[in-house]
C-alpha cells in the first residue's frame, strides 16, 4: 500500500465515523479503489469477490455499461430539480414502471431518499389515513419480533426492541405492538397456530392499530429468517377482518432477492403500502419509493389536512429515477430468474455440509440469499480479515454469516464464496 493510501486510512480512522463503529476501537476498514462485475479491488492490488451486493443493493455488480449510460446521459440534461411543483420526465417514468411491475392495485408513488424513509413515510401514510378517516386513536403498529426496518425513529420503534440494535432508544420510542414471529420455516408445513398471537393482539386491540408492518418471507438484518408464505397471507385476511392496513417492507426483499420479483407474490397478496429500496437503483444512488393504493392516497388527500405532510428535499431526483429505471428495464428484461435460482441451487449445494457442523446450529437459503447461523458470535473483526485473506467480501453480524451476492455472479465465483465460508466457520 502507498504511502498515500496509508495517510488516507489514518485520516478515515481518526475523523470518519462508520455505520455501527466505535471511534475508539474502530473496525478495520479496507480502501476501495474500483469496483467492477463483482470485483472490488483494493488499494494494495487484491481483489475481492463481493458476496454482499454492497448491503443487498448492486444486484447487476458494478460499473455496468447500460447504468452508467443512464447516469451519464441524464446529467447532460439537469442532475436534480426540486419535486415541489416541478416535476420530469425521469420521475413519471420510474413511477410507470413501478406500478406495472408492483402488485395490482399499488397505483401510488412517492418518491423518496432511503429505505428507511419509505419506512416513515408508509408510517406516516397509515397514520394519516386513519386521521384523516375520523379515527385520530388509530396510531399504533403491530409487527413480528426478530425484524428490522431502518434507524431512524418511526422505523426504530418496529424494529425488535430487545433482539435488535436500538435497545438503549426503547424508552422514547412510540410503544408499539410485538407478536411473536412465525415458527414455519419457509419449507415447513403450515401450522395455523403460528397465527395465533398476532391475531390475539390485533382482536384485543384493533381500534388503536393502523398497520400491520412486516418483511415479507425474508426478515433481514434482525435476524435473516425465512418464514412461510401462508402467514403473510394470514396476515392480510386478519387485517382485513379488523380493519387495519398492511404495510410490506420489501426494501431488502424485493426486485427479485428471493425468486420472485417481489416478495409479496409468494403469497399472492397485495399489501396496502410497500416500500422499497435497496436494489432500486442498482446500487448506484441512494433512493427509495413508497407505494400505496388509491384507497389510502384518495383518503388522505380529502381529508383534513388535504395533502401528505412529507417532503424531502432530493425526493425525485432525475439521476436516481434515471438509473432506478434503467436497474429495472435491465432486470426484467434478462434471464434473472433463472439466475437467481441457480445461485440457489448452488447455496443449497454447497453450504449443506456445514449443517453437520457441531459450531452451526441451522442452514438457510432461499433465492439469492444463503445464510449459516452458528452457535456463538462471530468477532467482526477476526472474520472480516479472514474472509478478505480469502479473497471475498462478506459482512457477518452477531451470529450470522449470510451472503447476497449479485445476480451477474458466475459459478466460479461463488463457489469461492462458499468454500470462503466452509474453511472459516470451520476454523473460526
Amino acid at each position: 500500500m502507498t504511502d498515500h493510501s496509508e495517510s488516507l486510512l489514518s485520516f478515515d480512522k481518526k475523523h470518519i465515523w462508520h455505520p455501527y463503529t466505535s471511534m475508539i476501537n474502530p473496525l478495520p476498514v479496507y480502501p476501495i479503489i474500483s469496483a467492477s462485475g463483482v470485483r472490488l479491488r483494493l488499494a494494495d492490488g487484491r481483489e475481492l469477490i463481493d458476496g454482499m451486493s454492497s448491503w443487498w443493493a448492486a444486484i447487476h455488480g458494478y460499473n455496468h455499461p447500460i447504468l452508467n449510460e443512464a447516469i451519464q446521459q441524464q446529467l447532460k440534461k439537469m442532475s436534480h430539480v426540486m419535486f415541489g411543483g416541478l416535476t420530469h420526465e425521469p420521475a413519471i417514468e420510474l413511477s410507470k414502471l413501478l406500478i406495472d411491475i408492483t402488485p395490482s392495485l399499488l397505483d401510488t408513488v412517492f418518491l423518496c431518499d432511503s429505505g428507511s424513509i419509505s419506512v416513515e413515510v408508509a408510517i406516516k401514510m397509515a397514520i394519516q389515513y386513519w386521521f384523516s378517516k375520523g379515527h385520530p386513536e388509530k396510531q399504533k403498529l403491530v409487527t413480528i419480533r426478530s425484524g428490522y426496518h431502518g434507524d431512524s425513529f418511526g422505523a426504530m420503534s418496529v424494529c425488535d426492541p430487545v433482539t435488535g440494535m436500538h435497545e438503549m432508544f426503547c424508552h422514547i420510542l412510540p410503544q408499539q405492538f410485538f407478536a411473536e414471529p412465525p415458527k414455519c420455516a419457509y419449507h415447513d408445513p403450515w401450522n395455523p397456530d403460528d397465527l395465533n398471537h398476532i391475531t390475539s393482539i390485533i382482536e384485543q386491540n384493533h381500534s388503536s392499530i393502523a398497520a400491520v408492518i412486516l418483511e415479507p418471507i425474508v426478515q433481514g438484518a434482525g435476524g435473516m429468517r425465512m418464514y412461510s408464505p401462508k402467514y403473510l397471507s394470514g396476515v392480510r385476511t386478519i387485517c382485513d377482518a379488523y380493519n387495519v392496513l398492511l404495510i410490506a417492507d420489501e426494501i431488502a426483499t424485493g426486485f427479485g432477492r428471493t425468486g420472485d420479483l417481489f416478495a409479496c407474490n409468494k403469497a399472492d397478496i397485495t399489501p396496502d403500502i410497500m416500500c422499497l429500496g435497496k436494489a432500486l437503483t442498482g446500487g448506484y444512488m441512494t433512493m427509495a419509493a413508497t407505494l400505496t393504493t388509491r384507497a389510502v392516497s384518495d383518503q388522505i388527500s380529502k381529508g383534513r389536512p388535504g395533502v401528505f405532510m412529507h417532503g424531502p428535499t432530493f425526493m425525485g431526483n432525475p439521476l436516481a429515477c434515471s438509473v432506478a429505471r434503467a436497474s429495472i428495464q435491465l432486470l426484467i428484461n434478462s434471464s434473472w430468474q433463472d439466475k437467481v435460482m441457480a445461485i440457489e441451487t448452488q447455496l443449497k449445494h454447497e453450504l449443506a455440509s456445514l449443517a453437520e457442523s457441531p459450531k452451526v446450529s441451522d442452514i438457510r437459503v432461499l433465492g439469492g440469499i444463503g445464510v449459516a447461523e452458528l452457535k456463538e458470535p462471530v468477532n467482526m473483526a477476526d472474520i472480516q480479515q479472514k474472509f478478505v485473506d480469502h479473497g471475498v467480501w462478506l459482512r457477518p453480524f452477531g451470529r450470522l454469516v449470510y451472503t447476497m451476492p449479485p445476480y451477474i455472479i458466475d459459478p466460479s465465483d461463488l463457489s469461492q464464496i462458499t468454500n470462503a465460508i466452509n474453511k472459516i466457520i470451520e476454523m473460526t
